[in-house]
């Protein structure tokens, strides 16, 4: 991928989205099972399932169900109705990210300013 010319925040590619009408009729319908879920989970909790070891595993199970199926309405929803948009970020290089200027790079040589140095380590206000 060459980003010549580009800067940080552009945008480099921009597809529509699809928006299929038999995904749309797929969110329609795993939304209503997601209301059924819902109310069989409420029901259990306010007429106490939710007290015998039974009715305990069975509303955990419809919890699952429930964020299953909106982990699919979601999936969905992503897939076919948001647009597939990429945004130029500029990389940083990794003596960037150890916040040292860019002439420091190479690190210093052995010896080099050491009396500076020591004079750092003894009086940590020392001025270069």
């Amino acid at each position: 991928m060459s980003s010549s010319g580009s800067t940080y925040g552009d945008i480099h590619r921009y597809e529509s989205a699809r928006e299929s009408t038999s995904a749309a009729i797929g969110i329609v319908l795993l939304t209503v099972i997601e209301v059924v879920f819902v109310f069989l989970f409420t029901y259990g909790l306010v007429s106490g399932w939710g007290l015998t070891d039974l009715g305990n595993m069975f509303l955990g199970g419809v919890l699952a169900v429930i964020f299953i199926d909106l982990a699919f309405i979601l999936a969905l929803y992503r897939k076919e109705f948001l647009p597939d948009v990429m945004i130029v970020k500029k990389r940083r290089r990794k003596w960037e990210d150890l916040y040292i200027r860019e002439d420091q790079v190479e690190g210093e040589t052995l010896g080099d300013g050491a009396w500076d140095t020591v004079k750092r380590a003894i009086y940590p206000y020392y001025k270069r």
